[in-house]
């Protein structure tokens, strides 16, 4: 295995805290701030957030209850069995909403009711509005009560300022086509692009070679070979 073979697979970087602050906002700064909002005990209500992969749906659910300020609890959809239990007053966030199962619909419909009698806050995230989840129809209908929100994509230029300041953090001195080409051909959602610049810049340091577009190259190709 070569130097940078081993740097690719090894993922010497840890994923930063998923935070609201980290969260590239772009036009979703109301979101942004409704979501504060939960994370504080005296606000309850329950959100829906939606957007294709790579949007950031699992960041914000993971951010708001890092950060909350009173029991939280984030559950992917296959872990949302019939025996989950909450606290009053608590915040249930689910991701993935679309793939539970029918014990997973029969809690999330218990956590609704729970939501009007108990206090219970509910932050849920799917790809697609309710009206297109294919989940039963009394779940879809208290879905499509929520607050919902469709995650606004960046734009390009909002992609490029963010990877050009990610670069500048990590004192990377890019080549000046990286970022443009990464935007024509590299996947698409920031998370992606941004693994795509840090592994870039672990091969620079391995290798000891500017991090150029050649370099680049080769990082997507190993990847490629790797995945």
């Amino acid at each position: 295995m070569t130097p940078l073979q081993r740097q690719l697979l090894l993922g010497l970087r840890p994923d930063q805290p998923r935070t609201l602050e980290n969260f590239v906002a772009g036009r979703n700064g109301e979101l942004l701030r409704g979501l504060a909002r939960l994370t504080v005990p005296e606000n309850t209500g329950s959100y829906y957030l939606w957007g294709p992969p790579g949007c950031g749906r699992s960041h914000l659910l993971a951010a708001v209850t890092r950060l909350a300020r009173r029991p939280a609890v984030l559950s992917s959809a296959d872990e949302l069995g019939h025996t989950w239990t909450w606290q009053p007053g608590s915040l249930l966030a689910v991701d993935d909403v679309h793939t539970l199962n029918d014990d997973g619909q029969a809690t999330l419909f218990r956590a609704f009711i729970a939501a009007r009698n108990e206090g219970l806050s509910l932050l849920l995230s799917g790809p697609v509005p309710p009206l297109e989840l294919t989940l039963r129809e009394d779940l879809r209908t208290r879905i499509g009560q929520c607050l919902i929100y469709e995650i606004q994509p960046l734009s390009d230029t909002e992609k490029a300022a963010t990877l050009a300041q990610h670069a500048r953090e990590r004192g990377m001195a890019l080549d000046e086509a990286i970022v443009p080409w990464l935007l024509r051909h590299g996947r698409r959602d920031l998370p992606s692009l941004l693994a795509t610049l840090d592994a870039l810049d672990h091969a620079s340091l391995e290798l000891k070679r500017p991090p150029t577009l050649p370099l680049l190259r080769e990082v997507l190709q190993l990847r490629l070979e790797t995945e």
